[in-house]
């Protein structure tokens, strides 16, 4: 950050010394004065930084994220790329889930009373309103790979599929999609509510 601010007080120092070359050719006596404030603190800096900061380093370090609540430190589980979908195969399931989420999420609506329940599919994203409850958003990530949703209880969330379980999971939480939605639907209404 010294480095930085050593270059910015340079540069402006220039552009005010082309500008001004002498106290009496300036118009205005604060810029002279700036002047010579910025050429004091560019020295002021200099000085400092080359008697008490260690170089400036540019190596970077990242470490996984910590769920303090949770015994388990392992984080998201490791994708192996041998078993990632081929994208027709992909399509092929989400559109699947989506579809079947769709006719349940209908059936579901018919036998509760929510104001504003509502639900809609187009451009491969399936949207389901519910009123001041929130709204549900379920869509494809095709590049991906992934179903993303958007949850007014738990929030964003990406579900990768899993061939072993052949469902949707989210793998910081390992939780299957339908469970997710039949849990948080439950909650909300206070009706259950199948979907696998």
């Amino acid at each position: 950050m010294a480095s930085e601010l050593q270059l910015s007080v340079r540069r402006l120092s220039t552009l005010l010394k082309h500008c001004f070359p002498s106290p009496s050719s300036s118009p205005c006596s604060f810029l002279v004065r700036s002047r010579s404030l910025l050429i004091k603190s560019s020295r002021a800096i200099n000085h400092h930084s080359s008697s008490h900061s260690p170089p400036l380093s540019r190596t970077f370090y990242s470490s996984p994220l910590l769920n303090l609540n949770s015994t388990d430190t392992e984080g998201p589980a490791a994708i192996d790329y041998r078993s990632l979908l081929q994208e027709d195969e992909f399509h092929s399931l989400a559109d699947s889930t989506i579809h079947d989420l769709q006719e349940k999420f209908e059936e579901y609506g018919d036998s509760v009373q929510i104001d504003g329940f509502d639900i809609d599919y187009g451009n491969e994203v399936l949207t389901l309103k519910l009123g001041d409850l929130g709204t549900y958003v379920l869509n494809k990530q095709t590049p991906n790979r992934q179903l993303w949703l958007s949850s007014p209880v738990s929030g964003p969330s990406r579900f990768d599929w899993d061939q072993s379980a052949q469902a949707w999971v989210y793998r910081r939480t390992k939780a299957n999609l339908l469970n997710v939605l039949e849990s948080e639907m439950g909650q909300l209404f206070g009706e259950p509510i199948k979907l696998a």
